[in-house]
């Protein structure tokens, strides 16, 4: 089902599905316990532009930790719980505002029920999350190996368990680390429910690599009309896989707002260190919190460069020990190499009044 006709899940006040907004996600790499670093981590993710946190609950500790950690943050929080029924439980209690945990995962079918009744009392929604990698055998027996047909069977089994209780306020997590794998997947369970659809490639390495694996599956998804809230997983920085997301949620359309750099390749003509003055330009832009959509282009060469980037609200054409400053085709003056930073910051300052 495509995300506009989706169920809307209410999670902390942000609403996915039903053609909310796509929502942006990550998750934690702190120890939860810890709930200074935890808190810390969070609050940066914020202000990069995360929308839901989730954090790892793998014992009473954590799940208690919750409590205070709610305290001092501004996004919704999500406990991510595997096997112990009793921690989703001690994380509702605690404040968390939306659990991951499988049913099948967890128990017999009282476990489960307790965990819904909870969960219903608190108004806490339940996401099912399945990947590739920890598909039942039966499954994989059935298909003979591990397969998009298998990972969609096997979520709408987790949701059939919550449904059984009468639970429906569900999210839906199916993942892979195989890109061609996880679209298929998602297009196969769009047709089979209306469940919202929380989209990602899992596993999918370094900050480098995994940002465009993430780009491709996570892109041709969310292009389809497929997904309501997406997580790119990458080994680095959190914050990393903020910046990624919406870059894809931008160029997709899909999320409004802020401040895009682009910048030309380097090549025989440039005269001026292109690499460094781009990384320094967006480490400045980095700085801005803005509402409307702002194009900022790096160019390395005088010649070509405004012509080049001409719907640009504002850029840099670099030249030989100098650079032009300009706003879409029109210049606005000349800078010596070493003030262009400071005086395109001025520029910038008054543009986004």
């Amino acid at each position: 089902m495509k995300r506009d006709k989706t169920r809307v899940v209410n999670i902390g006040g942000v609403k996915i599905g039903g053609g909310n907004p796509v929502a942006l996600q990550s998750m934690c790499n702190t120890k939860t316990e810890n709930v200074k670093d935890t808190v810390a981590q969070i609050n940066r993710l914020a202000a990069a532009g995360c929308d839901i946190i989730r954090v790892a609950v793998p014992h009473m500790e954590a799940a208690k930790a919750i409590k205070e950690i709610k305290k001092q943050i501004s996004i919704p929080l999500v406990a991510d719980i595997h096997f112990d029924y009793k921690l989703a439980i001690e994380s509702i209690k605690n404040g968390v505002d939306k659990v991951r945990i499988n049913p099948g995962n967890i128990g017999n079918t009282a476990n489960v029920e307790a965990v819904v009744r909870e969960a219903k009392a608190a108004g806490v929604p339940i996401r099912i999350g399945v990947n590739s990698g920890s598909l039942e055998k039966s499954i994989i027996a059935k298909y003979g190996g591990v397969t998009a047909e298998g990972i969609v069977e096997s979520a709408l089994g987790e949701v059939a368990a919550l449904e059984h209780f009468g639970f429906e306020d569900i999210v839906i997590s199916i993942k892979s680390s195989d890109v061609l794998m996880a679209i298929k997947a998602h297009e196969l369970i769009s047709e089979k429910t209306g469940y919202p659809l929380h989209v990602g490639i899992t596993e999918t390495g370094l900050v480098s690599e995994g940002s465009i694996k993430s780009a491709i599956g996570i892109g041709v998804i969310l292009y389809e009309g497929i997904g309501d809230t997406i997580r790119v997983s990458l080994t680095g920085d959190p914050v990393e896989e903020i910046y990624t997301g919406k870059q894809i949620l931008k160029n997709l359309g899909l999320r409004r707002g802020g401040i895009n750099l682009v910048s030309c390749p380097t090549c025989g003509r440039t005269n001026i260190d292109l690499i460094g003055l781009a990384s320094r330009v967006k480490s400045v832009i980095d700085g801005y919190d803005v509402d409307r959509d702002i194009k900022v282009a790096v160019m390395g060469c005088v010649v070509n460069g405004p012509g080049e980037a001409r719907e640009a609200d504002l850029g840099i054409a670099g030249g030989i020990g100098e650079g032009l400053i300009f706003r879409k085709e029109e210049i606005i003056c000349k800078v010596p190499e070493d003030q262009l930073l400071e005086r395109f910051k001025q520029e910038l300052d008054l543009l986004v009044k």
